[in-house]
């Protein structure tokens, strides 16, 4: 049983505490200021202990960390972590700017620490088999990327006005929030964003300012991609389309599946179909986690990997300002 310190019990952070309790592996303790959260958590799981700081957790002994607070405080967090030769694992994004990065870098870098940072797409078990199946000869090279997604965001995050989506500052908007999943995801099959152009909009969401609509068209290298999310629209989808010389490859990833395309004029076919909860990506993750504290596996998104899709992000904000194409 891995020893686990969640900190932040937030909506993610409680995700969390359930989550890697499920795994039936570690014990789980929580970090929460708001007495009315901790005790409110307390009630709900079987956690190991609670504290009221992360001073006065850090006196106990954990293997880990999970930090789940707004974007901006991961990495003074981590780097506090860091220096206590725990394990960690950090909410998305890796921050909301580049500062402090590189001297957590070096500090996980000579300690040899475990870290991963939480993109939870990376455990659809469709998205995988999708990364897979780029790497056969079967569909040839990738030359686009195309995501389409949207869902009705006060539905499944109805405190959205008074958590840290209402400011950019925080890791809130559009963007930040949610974009930055399927940007990390599409890094992972098709390779690094190398340039890209983003317009971005506050349409629907009532009490905040923030976008709740981003378009972004993008080059990996060689590959093109274009990208359109939303946070009102009334029905949950995620489609994200690999098209290589041979054929295409599609994530359905709300109804859990993949397809393939190889004859011209011919229907898309299920290649693989999951049976998910939202929940289980976040177990699967989870394990994720405690493999690699135990060595049995690397990172499922490692620093650099999400640095650069921190880098992504910002210069999307970028482009919002500068109506210009951007080099992260």
């Amino acid at each position: 049983m891995k020893r686990i310190l969640v900190i932040g019990g937030g909506s993610i952070g409680e995700r969390h505490v359930r989550c890697f309790l499920r795994t039936g592996r570690a014990e789980v303790s929580l970090c929460e200021l708001r007495d009315d959260v901790r005790r409110r958590l307390a009630s709900d799981y079987a956690l190991a202990g609670t504290f009221t700081s992360l001073d006065e957790a850090l006196r106990e002994r954990f293997d880990a960390a999970v930090i789940c607070t707004p974007a901006h405080l991961h990495v003074p967090l981590a780097m506090q972590i860091a220096e206590q030769n725990l394990g960690l694992l950090i909410e998305k994004p890796l921050s909301t700017s580049v500062d402090g990065i590189d001297e957590l870098a070096a500090a996980v870098e000579s300690r040899r620490l475990p870290v991963s940072v939480a993109y939870v797409h990376r455990q659809h078990p469709a998205l995988a088999a999708i990364r897979r199946a780029i790497g056969t000869e079967r569909f040839g090279r990738p030359v686009q990327v195309v995501v389409t997604a949207g869902q009705h965001f006060p539905f499944y995050r109805p405190a959205y006005r008074d958590i840290y989506y209402a400011s950019r500052a925080t890791g809130g908007g559009a963007i930040q929030d949610a974009l930055t999943h399927m940007l990390n995801a599409a890094e992972w099959l098709v390779g690094p964003v190398t340039r890209l152009i983003a317009d971005a909009e506050h349409c629907v969401l009532p009490g905040v300012e923030v976008e709740d609509t981003a378009h972004m068209l993008t080059r990996h290298g060689p590959v093109l991609g274009a990208f359109s999310l939303n946070q009102h629209q009334p029905a949950n989808e995620t489609l994200l389309t690999v098209l290589c010389e041979r054929g295409g490859l599609r994530l359905e990833a709300h109804v859990g599946r993949w397809l393939s395309c190889t004859e011209p004029g011919a229907p898309w076919q299920v290649e693989e179909e999951f049976r998910l909860e939202r929940d289980d990506l976040f177990v699967r993750q989870a394990n994720a986690f405690l493999d690699q504290l135990a060595g049995m596996a690397e990172p499922a998104c490692s620093l650099t990997e999400a640095l650069q899709t921190l880098r992504v992000n910002l210069a999307a904000l970028k482009s919002l300002e500068t109506g210009a194409w951007i080099e992260p």
